[in-house]
């Protein structure tokens, strides 16, 4: 990982996790070609192991593909619910549950 990149090692992003994304908010700029863009995301793998997926993939300059951070997270079901921790440098560490049915029920209003 590259600590140049960053303003700040693993920042407290509360329960914001982008799985297809990057948090830009920490990015300063590419240590090596010093430009600030879009980061990549490259070298996806899922795996799976005793029930959970294990997703890990890296982010890279989008000019000259240094690499910026690499991050691994699992996914698993847990009574209904997603819990998913993710720890990068870039993007701190973030823990999140989401409910796997259609309607959450920590979501739905008291009928009474």
């Amino acid at each position: 990982m590259c600590r140049a990149c960053v303003q700040r090692e693993y920042p407290d992003r509360g329960k914001t996790c982008l799985e297809n994304g990057s948090f830009l908010l920490n990015y300063v700029c590419c240590a090596v070609c010093s430009k600030r863009d879009f980061v990549l995301i490259t070298n996806k793998a899922i795996e799976e192991e005793d029930g959970e997926e294990i997703v890990t993939y890296d982010h890279v300059c989008k000019n000259c593909h240094h690499v910026i951070a690499r991050h691994e997270y699992t996914f698993t079901v847990v009574e209904d619910y997603q819990p998913t921790p993710l720890l990068a440098l870039q993007l701190g560490l973030v823990f999140n549950t989401q409910s796997v049915l259609p309607d959450d029920p920590r979501q739905m209003a008291p009928l009474f």
